[in-house]
C-alpha cells in the first residue's frame, strides 16, 4: 500500500506520522490565523498573520453601551465575548491624542468617526508621508493619505497613522540606517500573498530596520507605523499591554 503524500515541514519519523497529519501549518493550502515570534537582525518581533478570507478583522474606539473608549484588551475581549466571538489577538492602532481620541482617521463599521488629520508638524505622524491602513470586505490596503483622498476606498475599517513604512516597497525617503532614535514599534502591513501583518518589536529598534523587517522577512509591499514605546498585543495565552489605548485591532473568531 502507498501512503498519500503530504507538504512536510522537518524530518519526519514514522512514530510521528498520524500527529503530523493534524499539523495545519504544514499545508500550503491552510489559511489558520496563527502567532509566531520572528527573528530579524537580532531582534525578536510577534507578527500576526490574517487572511480575510477567513479571519475576522475588526477595530474598535468606542463602547457603544457607555461611548467610552474600550481603553483595553479586556474590555474588547469582554465585548466580543457577549457577541459569542473569541478574541484571538489584539494590538493597539494608530497614534492618538489626550482623551484616548484618535489622531487621524478612524473608520469604525463603515462610519468615518475621526476625519483624516492633514497635520504637517508635530511628532511621528507629522512625517510625511504618513498613510491609511484599511479593510473593506476581503481587501486590504496601505495608502498614503494623499492617494486615499483621491481613490477613496470606502472602507469598512481603517486608522491613519505615520510615518508610511513602506510605500510599493520604498522604504521612507526619511529613514537613515544609521538613526539612533531606537524604540518599541508597531506596525501592519499588506503583503504578497495578499494577507495581512501586524508587528511589534519585543525590544526597541529604529524605523530603517523596521521597515526592512516588513519588506525583506515579512514580503510586504506595503507598511504603515502605528506606534511606539507603548506598543502592545494579547493573545488567548499573554497580554502585554501597560498603557490604556484609543482603538484597538481585533481577530476574532
Amino acid at each position: 500500500m502507498r501512503l498519500p503524500r503530504f507538504p512536510i515541514c522537518f524530518p519526519v519519523h514514522l512514530p510521528f506520522f498520524l500527529a503530523l497529519l493534524t499539523l495545519t501549518s504544514c499545508s500550503p493550502a491552510s489559511h489558520a490565523f496563527k502567532v509566531e515570534k520572528v527573528v530579524s537582525s537580532g531582534m525578536l518581533y510577534t507578527v500576526a498573520e490574517v487572511d480575510l478570507a477567513t479571519d475576522r478583522l475588526e477595530l474598535h474606539w468606542l463602547n457603544p453601551t457607555t461611548n467610552q473608549p474600550y481603553a483595553s484588551f479586556s474590555q474588547v475581549q469582554g465585548r466580543l465575548q457577549k457577541e459569542g466571538q473569541t478574541m484571538l489577538f489584539a494590538t493597539n492602532s494608530g497614534i492618538y491624542a489626550p482623551g484616548l481620541r484618535p489622531l487621524g482617521l478612524h473608520v469604525e463599521g463603515g462610519k468615518t468617526l475621526t476625519k483624516i488629520n492633514n497635520a504637517r508638524s508635530g511628532g511621528n505622524f507629522a512625517l510625511l508621508p504618513n498613510g491609511i491602513f484599511w479593510i473593506r470586505g476581503k481587501q486590504a490596503g496601505v495608502t498614503e493619505t494623499q492617494a486615499y483622498l483621491r481613490t477613496d476606498p470606502k472602507p469598512t475599517f481603517a486608522t491613519q497613522s505615520g510615518p508610511l513604512l513602506l510605500e510599493g516597497g520604498k522604504v521612507h525617503p526619511a529613514f537613515n540606517k544609521g538613526s539612533s532614535s531606537f524604540k518599541v514599534r508597531s506596525g501592519v502591513g499588506v503583503c504578497q500573498d495578499g494577507r495581512v501583518r501586524f508587528a511589534i518589536s519585543a525590544g526597541p529598534v529604529n524605523f530603517y530596520a523596521f521597515a526592512v523587517f516588513f519588506r525583506d522577512k515579512l514580503k510586504c509591499s506595503d507598511a504603515l507605523y502605528l506606534d511606539g514605546s507603548i506598543s502592545a498585543y494579547a493573545t488567548p495565552e499573554n497580554n502585554t499591554q501597560l498603557a490604556e489605548f484609543a482603538g484597538i485591532w481585533t481577530v476574532s473568531r
